[in-house]
């Protein structure tokens, strides 16, 4: 039997790491427990909404954050509140498919355009793979706005 899985980031700001990854991959935040939004709420209003109505004090309110896939086929990503820094090189990272299908530098063209895109959003380029075929098909190195590693692949 196969399981879900849930990715967990550690984060200084859930909440804004949270956009940044929606934005990234076209996720959804989801409604509060109990909560039927409307046709384009605002899904983060309505947990303001919902977190004042059930008491829950300003300064506790940025401890999580999650994300879905709207479509239903990718990991749930849940975001938590750390107190610690980002020290060293993860060890599990994101490989965000951004070229499917796609060789030699159409490939890295459709690469290059994302890698553009997500630096608007707050990513850092680190550094481009180039393709060395049969092994490798080229890709880019980046991080998101709180330093976790990632790949435009």
């Amino acid at each position: 039997m196969s399981r879900h899985v849930q990715v967990t980031f550690d984060a200084h700001d859930p909440r804004a790491l949270s956009i940044f990854w929606r934005d990234v991959l076209g996720y959804v935040h989801p409604a509060p427990p109990g909560v039927e939004l409307a046709e384009g709420a605002d899904p983060l209003a309505a947990w303001d909404d919902f977190l004042d109505s059930i008491g829950v004090p300003a300064d506790e309110r940025d401890s999580r954050s999650a994300l879905q896939d709207p479509d239903k086929r990718g990991p749930r990503l849940f975001f938590q509140k750390v107190p610690e820094g980002k020290v060293v090189k993860n060890r599990v990272h994101l490989d965000v498919r951004a070229a499917p299908g796609l060789v030699g530098e159409e490939r890295m063209a459709a690469l290059e355009a994302e890698c553009t895109r997500l630096v608007a959003l707050g990513a850092t380029r680190v550094r481009r793979v180039e393709p060395a075929p049969p092994m490798e098909a080229g890709f880019i190195v980046m991080t998101d706005p709180e330093g976790n590693e990632f790949c435009l692949d």
